[in-house]
């Protein structure tokens, strides 16, 4: 079932006959579009979509295909091997379901030995720079709590959470400030991860519940916003807090 789109990708990409926009495309000027298509997709299974969820995963699919064709015209790898290399993925990462069950090695034993057959040593190896940020925050804490490198409960998050809040109080210049708020997040994304919440959903899920009350406001007050007193707008905002 793959061949077709395959075979309309490499017609896109041929460089004498193909589409001119295609042709020149790179892996980095369609990297953005592939985070793009991702996003849509979480977006589709939020909203519980599942014609939009069926069209994504297609435009998602489309994205590997694009950088599948790019990395053959340049002689790296083909689409094949793409698939090869992530069915030996799953397979090594599940012994106990496709080798020995009983004596097979735990995940940080696979993924560290994958890590030194790559030359990573590092337990941080591998959390890609281009995730969001408060996501990467996450992983990253993660994979350092998985070696012993963590806050034994939640008391001192909660305590460097509040003192990061005083350092940037205390914070003097702009680069002082901006470090200081980035260490106060980061703090944040630590508490969340011993209450055991994702933070890059609780963070949406705050924005949507931010979004729907601000629009609630918008149609109940009459006139300028920015002219209205500022208790007048807390009053609307606990009006929209209780009807949402």
């Amino acid at each position: 079932m793959i061949e077709p789109l395959l075979d309309i990708m490499r017609q896109l990409r041929d460089p004498k006959t193909g589409c001119e926009w295609d042709t020149v495309q790179t892996f980095e000027t369609i990297a953005p579009y592939t985070v793009e298509e991702a996003y849509e997709v979480a977006d589709a299974i939020q909203r519980k979509d599942m014609t939009d969820l069926k069209d994504e995963l297609g435009d998602l699919l489309l994205q590997v295909v694009f950088h599948s064709q790019i990395a053959t015209d340049q002689n790296h790898f083909g689409f094949k091997d793409v698939v090869e290399t992530i069915c030996d993925k799953m397979v090594r990462r599940h012994p106990h379901i496709f080798g020995d069950a009983e004596n097979s090695p735990g995940w940080e034993q696979i993924k560290a030995k994958e890590r030194a057959e790559t030359g990573k040593s590092s337990a941080l190896d591998g959390v890609a720079i281009a995730l969001p940020a408060l996501l990467r925050a996450q992983k990253i804490q993660k994979r350092a709590a998985r070696v012993g490198f963590d806050w034994p409960d939640r008391a001192p998050v909660r305590a460097k959470l509040l003192e990061e809040l005083d350092e940037v109080d205390q914070a003097q210049t702009p680069d002082d400030i901006h470090e200081e708020i980035g260490d106060l997040l980061f703090s944040a994304v630590n508490l969340a991860r011993h209450y055991g919440v994702d933070a890059e959903q609780a963070l949406t899920d705050a924005t949507h519940k931010f979004s729907k009350r601000f629009n609630t406001v918008e149609e109940n007050i009459a006139g300028n916003m920015k002219e209205m007193p500022l208790q007048e707008l807390e009053e609307e905002w606990q009006k929209a807090k209780f009807s949402n």
